[in-house]
């Protein structure tokens, strides 16, 4: 057994705690969106897309320090920064929050022509039923993310290797 097979796994900051959720504030400022000043649904984005930076940036430089020869040593940082961030992009940011943006618009327009409901019940409804959503959504979102990224960009990467992005 190698030394890095005795070693407990590692938490991984941005994936195994509390930081993770960062990843979906923009979900949240999007169920919101109908209450709220639209720059605090655009703070939401910067919220999120700060996280995927982030997390890209962390696992560029979790695979600089795996050891290796230098000549493959920046392609796989290349190829786990690059792997992370689009992963990360498409399944935090921009699917989950054009969706939520979808069904909360959908759910707005629907109470405003099918009920007679004031319109804060209105707004209010759509909001929970956005907030509702977002568990929903997450998995299928990711596995499908997956399963483009194995479809696509993936298969570029001069390895075998598949990262980790979920």
């Amino acid at each position: 057994m190698s030394e890095t097979q005795l070693r407990p796994a590692e938490r991984d900051l941005y994936r195994d705690t509390w930081v993770r959720y960062l990843g979906y504030a923009n979900e949240v400022g999007e169920a919101f969106r109908s209450m709220v000043p639209a720059a605090v649904v655009w703070l939401s984005y910067g919220v999120s897309s700060s996280y995927v930076l982030a997390d890209a940036i962390d696992k560029g430089k979790k695979a600089r320090e795996v050891p290796s020869p230098e000549a493959g040593r920046s392609t796989r940082v290349t190829v786990a920064v690059v792997d992370t961030f689009v992963w990360q992009a498409l399944a935090s940011v921009a699917i989950p929050g054009f969706t939520i943006n979808r069904v909360c618009a959908a759910s707005l327009y629907v109470l405003g022509t099918a009920t007679r409901w004031p319109l804060a019940v209105r707004k209010w409804t759509t909001t929970v039923l956005g907030l509702l959503t977002i568990p929903v959504i997450i998995h299928p979102i990711d596995r499908s993310v997956d399963f483009l990224l194995d479809s696509s960009l993936r298969k570029l990467y001069p390895s075998v290797e598949k990262p980790r992005s979920s």
